[in-house]
């Protein structure tokens, strides 16, 4: 049988943790930069532990305001050092329950900007270079970071499971229409394309090469707990699972 990741952005507040937990293999956590704070890191964390669920760091510009939504002017200092204080602060929990970070992946403007902008994405790689540990970077495909990290820490392709793609890789804006997708059937064959078939079909029709080995779904994309129980029925239905399941 076959073995897919399915990872999650929990800890920032939604009302849909506890349901989403268990059918996914792993989390990505928000620590204290777009939401979050030591109490819900360590919520997350033990659900996490409980649904023996990878615990991700989920890192952001340091702007609740907007949710790490928008790319803010922040001297590189000060980004690096708020990058290393949020991975940190999530490490330290879960070492203390005895446990560890098993991967990274930046939130929002963050993750964006790193896909295109090689000074943020140096950034982010520097910063955790410099952080003890034994943990990779979800990268999104064919982006500037998934370059700049390249021999220096390891690095894991991410796909999106609710979002279509451009003919450059790049997720369809969300100001346009059907940037999400929210039909569990089209959800289930965008990401059977990516991980069986190895490609992604993009907006305008194009097939793009695909060598993600992770696969996102929003917590706040509509139904995505009746998505992910969905998935799991598909799934199960071609001999694939998720990976703590």
């Amino acid at each position: 049988m076959k073995e897919i990741d399915i990872n999650c952005d929990l800890g920032e507040g939604g009302n849909y943790d506890h349901l989403l937990m268990p059918l996914i293999s792993s989390c990505n956590i928000a620590c204290g930069g777009h939401a979050g704070d030591l109490k819900t890191m360590e919520k997350t964390i033990d659900l996490a532990i409980a649904n023996s669920t990878n615990i991700g760091a989920h890192p952001s510009y340091p702007d609740k305001e907007n949710f790490g939504r928008s790319s803010i002017d922040i001297s590189t200092e000060a980004l690096k050092k708020s990058i290393q204080n949020q991975i940190i602060s999530l490490q330290n929990i879960a070492e203390k329950k005895g446990t560890k970070l098993h991967h990274v992946k930046p939130h929002g403007a963050l993750y964006n900007d790193a896909a295109k902008d090689e000074k943020i994405a140096q950034i982010i790689v520097e910063s955790l270079s410099e952080i003890e540990g034994d943990f990779s970077l979800f990268v999104p495909l064919n982006s500037v970071i998934s370059e700049v990290a390249k021999g220096k820490i390891n690095i894991i392709f991410e796909g999106f499971a609710d979002r279509n793609y451009e003919a450059d890789y790049s997720l369809v804006s969300r100001s346009k229409s059907k940037a999400v997708i929210e039909e569990k059937e089209a959800v289930f064959k965008h990401v059977f394309s990516m991980f069986q078939q190895q490609k992604i079909i993009a907006q305008n029709g194009q097939d793009l090469p695909c060598e993600a080995s992770t696969f996102c779904l929003h917590s706040d994309t509509k139904n995505s707990v009746e998505i992910l129980r969905f998935l799991h029925q598909k799934f199960s239905e071609e001999n694939i699972k998720i990976k703590n399941t």
